[in-house]
């Protein structure tokens, strides 16, 4: 029985600290595009790759998101994740398309930044600066936190094709 009660309030504060993870998440604007809810999840040492997801709102005409950089990461690619059939299959965009008036999501399973070649592994707690270039907008630096590792389903491990 006590373990059981041990697990709950373990269960418990580990829930909070990643609920309390996303609440600090950054926003930073440039021009008409303004960025919110910016994060990244931890690594494991050894693991190359990582994630990137935010929300960009336009409140001006189309825009582009065409590049990122970070020091952290050899390389940082604009990616989309799709099914094709029974594989989720991921592959690099050249450029996320940004609605007039309108916003675009890059969330896990769908459009996303993809830290390639991570240069140490990335801590939770930490933050991760992040270069963004829009065509139109032109650059902003967002400090993206780096929440806990969770949701198994929001990775990219599985079956999946580059």
């Amino acid at each position: 029985m006590k373990s059981n009660t041990l697990l709950k309030a373990l269960l418990v504060s580990v829930v909070g600290f990643g609920l309390s993870g996303l609440a600090q998440a950054q926003n930073a604007k440039v021009g008409s595009v303004q960025i919110e809810n910016a994060y990244t999840r931890a690594t494991v040492p050894g693991q190359m790759a990582a994630g990137g997801f935010m929300k960009i709102e336009n409140k001006g005409a189309a825009d582009q998101l065409i590049s990122a950089s970070s020091p952290v990461a050899g390389e940082v690619q604009l990616h989309e994740m799709a099914m094709d059939g029974n594989v989720m299959k991921m592959r690099q965009v050249k450029d996320i398309a940004v609605p007039a008036g309108g916003s675009v999501e890059l969330k896990p399973g769908g459009l996303h930044l993809m830290f390639m070649n991570i240069k140490a592994p990335l801590a939770a707690g930490e933050t991760v600066p992040v270069k963004l270039k829009f065509s139109k907008a032109g650059e902003v630096e967002v400090k993206m936190p780096v929440n806990a590792m969770g949701n198994p389903g929001a990775g990219h491990g599985g079956a999946m094709k580059h």
